[in-house]
């Protein structure tokens, strides 16, 4: 059959922002698990799922204590092959029930969380469009974002095309928010829907003061929603979370996901904690069928008491590692500051141009180049930042298990001691700066 002539024009079809995209690239473009490298670029829980597993990793199917994955009454954890031939629950009430349980607390409110304060997603990243489909109107809106902070909610913006209002973090307090010029901000500009605030803050690793968040719901005139995104809340301090706050603040959404502490990245689960009309309202636009049932069977699982337990002791092992990283990673010649905070499963630091005892300053130059060597000569991976605002020099080294901050130690100190012997030609040249982009721009 001979093809007639198409008028299709794929530049001029498309919407003209998405035709504009850059393709999105996450920690695994660059460096695969090949079953030797270290991982410690993506914040993902080196001490692995917070389940109940036995010695081949698979769900312990054994007693304990009366319970099995914390399920009562003995009851076999188990995920039911045989109903895939079903669509999955629509509205996930007893998950949502289960979540709401663990975060009412009573730290800053006694009012309760309830299943219709919740929307459950395909991870964090649902949660972000979400409410950006919900709220703000593309080619008109805008949003607020405070550098450095998660790259996914420029990448978001960007797809349903809104610009994109900066207010960058205080970078010589410790990256402390900046409440005064982002209700400035949103004073000037009626535009702005909504502002991402990011606690503990990715990659920065510090807090955002509660009072600080308080200042911005209170703007007295403007009219759109105050984002927090808790991603890393249990790796902070106990009583940080602002999820119950919602119920206080109806103009406040607190974002939260299984992928970090509870090392379940791999079912892709995240949630918004909003008053029950927000939450309608993104329950509303949602895919019907958006969780699956093995994601649902397995976030329960996890959020069930025995399972809890294995995530705090996965917490407090995380947190043993990070204070050994705090103290043994400034021994080394050549490592710098740490940058920010440490409430998180992180951290952020300096690489110096040459030792602190020859006065070596911060570098980007010298952190790409300990980052591809550690990557591609020593296996271990983590992630260049040197291209955020305030972070010049910077990698973002996630904590590993023992054995993983063993080798990390070993060979970073072992690169950065090959690197000032062997004094290498770096240049602050077109070649330099577009490697440097391309690794910062990674998104994890």
């Amino acid at each position: 059959m001979v093809k007639g002539k198409s008028g299709f024009k794929l530049e001029t079809c498309a919407r003209a922002n998405i035709f504009a995209l850059q393709p999105y690239r996450c920690a695994r473009d660059d460096y695969k698990d090949n079953g030797t490298n270290i991982l410690l670029d993506a914040n993902e829980n080196a001490f692995g799922p917070s389940l109940i597993l036995d010695e081949t990793g698979s769900l312990a199917i054994k007693e304990l204590n009366g319970t099995t994955n914390g399920l009562p009454n003995g009851e076999r954890p188990r995920i039911d092959l045989s109903g895939l031939n079903r669509y999955p629950d629509p509205h996930q009430i007893e998950l949502k029930n289960l979540f709401c349980d663990l975060r009412n607390t009573n730290s800053h409110t006694t009012r309760t969380l309830k299943p219709e304060n919740l929307f459950v997603g395909v991870g964090s990243d649902e949660v972000i469009d979400a409410v950006l489909r919900c709220f703000c109107v593309p080619g008109h809106d805008k949003i607020l974002t405070c550098p450095p902070t998660y790259g996914m909610y420029a990448v978001s913006a960007q797809v349903n095309d809104l610009e994109i209002v900066k207010v960058p973090l205080d970078a010589t307090n410790a990256f402390t928010l900046r409440p005064e010029a982002i209700n400035e901000a949103l004073s000037s500009d009626s535009s702005i829907k909504a502002v991402y605030l990011c606690c503990p803050g990715n990659p920065t690793g510090s807090l955002v003061a509660k009072a600080d968040v308080q200042r911005v719901l209170e703007h007295p005139t403007w009219n759109g929603v105050v984002v927090l995104d808790e991603a890393y809340i249990d790796y902070a301090p106990e009583g940080q979370s602002l999820a119950q706050w919602v119920t206080e603040w109806p103009n406040l959404i607190v974002m939260q996901t299984l992928s970090k502490a509870f090392g379940l990245a791999g079912i892709r689960f995240g949630a918004a904690f909003a008053s029950p009309p927000v939450a309608g309202l993104l329950n509303n636009l949602k895919a019907p069928y958006n969780i699956s049932s093995s994601t649902s069977t397995l976030a329960s699982m996890a959020l069930q008491p025995k399972s809890l337990e294995v995530m705090r002791s996965n917490r407090t092992r995380t947190i043993l590692q990070r204070e050994r990283m705090l103290q043994e990673l400034p021994r080394i010649p050549g490592i710098g500051r740490f940058v920010g905070g440490t409430a998180s499963n992180f951290l952020l630091l300096e690489i110096l141009d040459k030792p602190r005892s020859q006065d070596g300053k911060a570098s980007n130059e010298t952190a790409l180049a300990v980052y591809e060597r550690l990557a591609e000569t020593k296996g271990v991976v983590v992630r260049f930042r040197g291209k955020e605002h305030g972070c010049t020099g910077c990698l973002r080294i996630t904590v590993g298990t023992e054995k993983e901050v063993d080798r990390m130690l070993a060979e970073i100190g072992v690169v950065l001691k090959n690197m000032y012997q062997e004094k290498p030609d770096i240049n602050s040249n077109k070649e330099e700066e577009r490697k440097e982009m391309a690794a910062n721009d990674v998104v994890a």
